[in-house]
């Protein structure tokens, strides 16, 4: 397998085509949303993971990743640093550093920013092409902003309402445990 090419996309280093590769998430390519945060997928259109999903989310206090949904496969999330509340099953939860989070299919969920920060979390999952969602109506996440309007299983009608990542780091970027 030959090393894959990394260019500068404008926001940071991304791969251009399938291969191995080694990226400092500092030089990585970063996206970022008013309504759920910062965020550094490590892939991109030319060079996707199939069969596990990993990024880094940076949340400021307040600020959903999501919205409420669940999936067919399975996560995994570890909380770098930082605090936020997981929002799982109609239950919350404060997360702090190191805590770490297993998601089994179907388990809905989401996470919220808290504490005085940013708070980075490393987020894992299962990819395959039947892959479902489901984004419900939920009474907790809609007091932090992060419930659908209506039940769907459409990712483009749920997210309908916000505007659409950019490429960019965040304002907050040089209190990053990596900057």
């Amino acid at each position: 397998m030959p090393e894959a090419r990394l260019e500068d996309s404008g926001s940071g280093l991304a791969p251009v085509v399938d291969g191995w590769f080694v990226l400092n998430v500092r030089d990585a390519e970063w996206w970022t949303s008013e309504a759920f945060g910062s965020g550094c997928v490590f892939e991109s259109r030319a060079c996707s993971f199939p069969q596990l999903g990993i990024n880094l989310s940076v949340l400021e206090p307040g600020q959903p990743s999501c919205l409420y949904h669940s999936e067919s496969q399975q996560e995994a999330f570890l909380v770098l640093s930082g605090e936020c509340r997981l929002l799982v099953e109609g239950a919350e939860r404060l997360l702090r550093r190191w805590d770490f989070f297993h998601c089994p299919a179907g388990t809905e969920h989401v996470f919220v920013g808290a504490g005085d920060g940013p708070c980075v979390i490393l987020m894992t999952g299962a990819r395959t092409e039947d892959e479902q969602l489901l984004y419900p109506v939920s009474e907790l996440a809609g007091r932090y902003g992060a419930s659908a309007e209506q039940e769907t299983p459409d990712a483009s009608q749920a997210y309908a309402r916000f505007e659409r990542p950019r490429r960019g780091r965040p304002s907050y970027w040089d209190r990053l445990p990596w900057a």
